[in-house]
């Protein structure tokens, strides 16, 4: 299980004590109140949304390379203030836009492609991104959890090689289908695909994901047989 970002050690800042799944006793008939009962306890199967990634790595990126250039523009006007003359990739530029006109092709490609650049950076900023996690359910306030897709796949292939007649199994968990590919080598393959449907069900409602999966199976005899 992962608890990314503002996940980690959030159950000891919030203080959120652990369930004992105890249940009240009952005298003379009628039940009586847990000591905590004055506590509402916290409501199963809250919604929780998607993790988002810090994005550390590609903001110090963005930077550098906008602070590379701006000091490189930045020290060359400089020098041309200075009496110096102007760099060679300077003088290029302004000589291309002074005689091409606004309608010319490559002017026309070069602005559609720093339109598109600007376009993915603001969808990369909008978006969460941290797609290897799957949000878990909220049992607590203020805690949250996230399961890592390669686990949850692991989870589930250890649940489908218990049953009968499965030789080998991949499991492949996406954001929104989990996809079983199982060797049978005995038992017609109805009956196994049956049951790896059963047990693969049960295991995602297991998972407590917020958002449930779309189960596949897909069952078949080795090869050469």
């Amino acid at each position: 299980m992962s608890v990314p970002g503002d996940a980690r050690g959030a159950p000891a800042a919030d203080g959120a004590q652990p369930r004992t799944g105890a249940r009240p006793g009952t005298a003379g008939g009628s039940p009586t109140a847990a000591p905590d009962a004055a506590a509402p306890a916290p409501r199963a199967g809250g919604s929780a949304g998607r993790f988002w990634a810090a994005r550390r790595v590609p903001a110090a990126l963005v930077a550098l390379v906008l602070l590379a250039a701006a000091g490189l523009l930045l020290y060359d006007v400089a020098a041309v203030r200075a009496g110096r003359t102007a760099m060679a990739w300077r003088r290029w530029l302004a000589h291309e836009l002074a005689v091409r006109p606004l309608d010319d092709p490559w002017v026309l490609g070069a602005a559609a492609a720093a339109a598109a650049l600007g376009i993915w950076l603001l969808v990369l900023a909008g978006t969460p991104g941290l797609r290897a996690v799957l949000p878990m359910r909220r049992t607590a306030p203020g805690v949250r959890a996230g399961l890592d897709r390669p686990a949850a796949a692991l989870v589930l292939r250890d649940r489908a090689m218990e049953v009968s007649g499965v030789q080998a199994v991949r499991v492949t968990v996406g954001r929104r289908r989990a996809r079983a590919r199982a060797v049978a080598h005995f038992r017609p393959l109805d009956e196994v695909r049956g049951d790896l449907v059963t047990v693969l069900e049960d295991g995602l409602r297991q998972l407590d994901l917020t958002r449930p999966l779309r189960l596949g199976v897909d069952v078949r005899r080795p090869k050469g047989r």
